[in-house]
């Protein structure tokens, strides 16, 4: 098996319902994610978010992790022949970049994203989670902020990320002493949307797909754009966003079958554009 169709097997996807369905199969690694499948996630997000007959993506993985972040286990580059020092100021940005290009990249996907959270989601597998539209999650899930534990500084986009779902303060108190949260205290959050047994969570996850599929695509993916800009958006801005896309959307078929639907007094048929 060449490394090519290995990451193509670690990190799989099918296309089934209108519902792309993205698994992590790193079982032995408790699914973390290397440059190479951090680079065929951030593919598969966009082909998903480009491709007509997806109406939903959903992420979940194989064995008792969702993903343990980032792959500290590569082997480390030989030391330089010409002198110059093992690490040099600067060079961990391509590998920041990549986290940060994940994360952004479920943020950005037009689609909505689930994350089936089936155990650990430690650092960049807990951004990962919670940079989803909607967390189900089974019983055994915690999210995992263990940077500060190890002498590293946050990232994957955490300080970004964590404040604007969890607040401030517990954002601190996870990032700065190095703490999880148990599945119980995410759903009292309202971070996750629903906590179910383990061999119950397919089913919940795809039931949750199914009613996505179902769904005003066009619209639920502008209705996403509109929330993530929120927060980092002024009132004018804002206002300006929501007008602009409101006239988008209204050209779209599904906006047209929803208003003959109300007028006929039926259930809407709605087919994603």
């Amino acid at each position: 098996m060449t490394a090519e169709q290995d990451v193509t097997q670690q990190v799989r996807c099918t296309v089934e319902g209108g519902v792309a369905r993205i698994v992590f199969d790193r079982p032995e690694r408790r699914n973390a994610l290397g440059p190479p499948q951090r680079e065929r996630l951030i593919s598969l997000l966009a082909e998903a978010g480009a491709a007509v007959e997806v109406r939903a993506v959903v992420l979940s993985a194989v064995g008792r992790a969702f993903c343990a972040g980032g792959d500290l286990g590569l082997p480390k580059p030989a030391p330089p022949a010409d002198g110059r020092p093992d690490r040099v100021v600067g060079a961990t940005g391509p590998a920041v970049r990549s986290a940060q290009a994940l994360i952004a990249a479920v943020l950005d996907c037009p689609k909505p994203v689930i994350a089936a959270v089936n155990g650990v989601a430690a650092g960049m597998g807990a951004q990962l989670a919670l940079a989803a539209d909607v967390v189900v999650a089974s019983t055994s899930a915690r999210f995992a902020e263990l940077f500060i534990t190890r002498g590293i500084v946050p990232d994957a986009a955490a300080a970004y990320l964590l404040p604007r779902i969890l607040g401030l303060h517990l954002a601190k108190r996870l990032l700065l002493l190095g703490g999880d949260l148990s599945v119980t205290d995410a759903e009292r959050l309202g971070i996750v949307h629903q906590v179910v047994e383990p061999d119950d969570l397919p089913a919940a996850a795809d039931a949750l797909a199914a009613r996505f599929a179902a769904g005003p695509t066009v619209a639920i993916g502008l209705a996403k754009r509109l929330l993530n800009q929120s927060l980092d958006s002024d009132r004018v801005s804002a206002f300006h966003q929501e007008e602009m896309a409101v006239a988008m959307n209204v050209w779209t078929e599904d906006s047209a079958e929803g208003l003959r639907s109300f007028a006929e007094k039926r259930d809407p048929v709605f087919r994603g554009w």
